[in-house]
């Protein structure tokens, strides 16, 4: 892994980020006993609902901040998501009915599809150096995977000491935390858009991402990665529960393996990016998203507590080999001014792979048991593995001999040669000519 980059605002904003991910973490072991208190057998149904909720904001949310962030400052933004989510935690413990959660939810998830594009889209501006900017993606990424596994622990030692509620008060005390951060950090301006209308600023992201070629191959591990990732994220209980016999530790312990997965490969990506073309590290993560797959199919036709292990390892691993190089492709394949839309719309269109695959998972493993369904979304990872693979061919270039009919800024109409990207000049991807 690259040491972690040297500014000073760059560490402030990581800072932020973990503080945030610990606090939403104690607030997701915090929401599920307050389902349970609000609906006790009826939990499940209502932590499902919120969960839905959550995609829908995110999907629904973040174009519009995206065509927003140029208009107000970044760092108002966050800070503002922040104390947003810091206000609705705080309210949670009072709520008595279960649609007062999810009212509180949407409120809480639109603020979150607020605050992590826009910071996404910061880091590139904050840290303009690839190998340093690959070090923040890496160690982003470690920080969710340790998340994942560390604030389920800290919650459970804090419930021996405090009640569900003080969980709440946690949270909304790291959000503030995580607001404090953000507005003592220098926040480069976003580049102005040479897009004046609203409604060509909200659509800008995603038909930069379909007018790209190797943005169309981010849109097609995006589905890998959900794919995979609902096996783990869905599925859990019930195999620990139902098909291995396990104990709830054991639950814990299984998520924790593939959060491990996700560290590890994380923590290497970097180094394999150094070597090896971004293209190649994706379709790479891809391969071993789809064997993951594949495996808990044989899984669910032969139980194995070690199987079930290299299953859930193997999710993580493939997760975090895609999703590191990701803002490297994002950021090369889009002008300054066009990257809080374009992170915005990565955002929106990666969970609404997975608003697919999260009720897949769930509804049809009821009805049609394990196999079916992860045979299901073998299919569909590998579709999508060969679709990112045909989008983006090998050898592909984005310094491409093309032309204009008219004067551009790149200089007058007729042939040049010049790193593209989709743009205001450049609406559709050029034609190559000799």
């Amino acid at each position: 892994m690259c040491a972690l980059p040297a500014s000073r605002s760059y560490r402030r904003l990581l800072a932020a980020q973990v503080i945030a991910l610990v606090g939403t973490g104690l607030a997701t072991v915090a929401l599920g006993l307050l389902a349970y208190d609000l609906a006790g057998a009826r939990a499940g149904e209502v932590l499902g609902t919120a969960l839905a909720i959550k995609m829908v904001a995110y999907v629904g949310v973040s174009p519009l901040v995206g065509a927003l962030a140029e208009r107000i400052p970044r760092r108002r933004l966050m800070v503002g998501a922040d104390l947003v989510r810091m206000l609705v935690v705080a309210g949670l413990p009072l709520v008595d009915s279960v649609w007062q959660v999810y009212a509180l939810i949407a409120v809480l998830q639109a603020a979150s599809a607020t605050f992590t594009p826009v910071f996404q889209s910061v880091l590139p501006d904050v840290l303009p150096a690839e190998r340093e900017y690959t070090a923040a993606l890496s160690a982003s990424q470690i920080a969710v995977a340790l998340e994942n596994i560390a604030s389920p622990l800290l919650a459970a030692a804090a419930l021996l000491v405090v009640g569900p509620s003080t969980l709440f008060l946690g949270t909304a005390l790291a959000f503030v935390g995580s607001a404090l951060l953000v507005a003592g950090t220098r926040v480069p301006p976003a580049a102005a858009s040479p897009r004046a209308r609203f409604a060509d600023r909200l659509g800008a992201g995603v038909r930069i991402m379909v007018h790209t070629p190797r943005l169309r191959t981010v849109l097609a591990v995006n589905l890998v990665v959900a794919s995979a990732g609902a096996i783990t994220l869905v599925s859990t209980v019930n195999v620990v529960r139902d098909v291995l016999g396990g104990s709830e530790s054991a639950v814990a312990l299984l998520l924790a393996v593939s959060g491990v997965g996700t560290a590890a490969a994380a923590l290497l990506t970097p180094v394999w990016l150094s070597r090896w073309s971004e293209r190649r590290v994706l379709l790479a993560g891809a391969v071993v998203a789809v064997a993951a797959v594949l495996a808990a199919v044989l899984l669910s036709l032969v139980p194995s507590g070690l199987l079930a292990g290299a299953v859930w390892l193997l999710v993580g691993a493939g997760t975090g080999t895609i999703l590191v190089p990701i803002g490297r492709v994002l950021r090369s394949a889009s002008a300054p001014a066009d990257r809080p839309a374009l992170f915005a719309a990565q955002f929106s269109l990666s969970h609404a792979c997975w608003l697919l695959t999260y009720p897949l998972t769930g509804w049809l493993g009821v009805a049609a048991g394990f196999t079916v369904t992860w045979a299901l979304l073998g299919v569909l990872a590998v579709a999508a593995a060969l679709t990112a693979r045909a989008c983006w061919p090998a050898g592909a270039t984005t310094v491409l001999r093309h032309a204009h009919d008219e004067t551009t800024a790149h200089g007058p109409s007729g042939v040049h040669v010049h790193h593209v990207v989709i743009d205001a000049r450049h609406t559709r991807w050029p034609v190559p000519v000799p």
